[in-house]
């Protein structure tokens, strides 16, 4: 999946089974499937999940500091779930991808 479409979209259609997850879980997985696997690549996409979670879509459930350096030492991790709004824009985007 993914690779094709923008990776916000693809942000929000992991996020549609309505489990959280946290940030260097997705990052992780949209590295792979888009093949960005540099350092800009990581911060590039927890940005547009900072994004997503700023306009609504996703909700920031959990924060703890990453003191085994699974993402970014010492660097705040977040959990996050999807919420009603990402849940329908993210449905729309899905379906028009296709």
């Amino acid at each position: 999946m993914g690779g094709n479409r923008p990776i916000k979209f693809r942000i929000l259609e992991i996020l549609l089974d309505g489990k959280e997850y946290w940030n260097y879980e997705i990052v992780s997985k949209i590295q792979e499937e888009y093949g960005m696997n540099s350092a800009y690549g990581r911060d590039s996409i927890n940005f547009d999940i900072i994004e997503l979670a700023s306009g609504g879509m996703l909700k920031d459930v959990e924060q703890k500091i990453d003191e085994e350096g699974i993402y970014k030492k010492e660097f705040l991790l977040h959990k996050y779930v999807i919420t009603d709004f990402g849940r329908s824009r993210g449905s729309d985007a899905c379906l028009r991808n296709l």
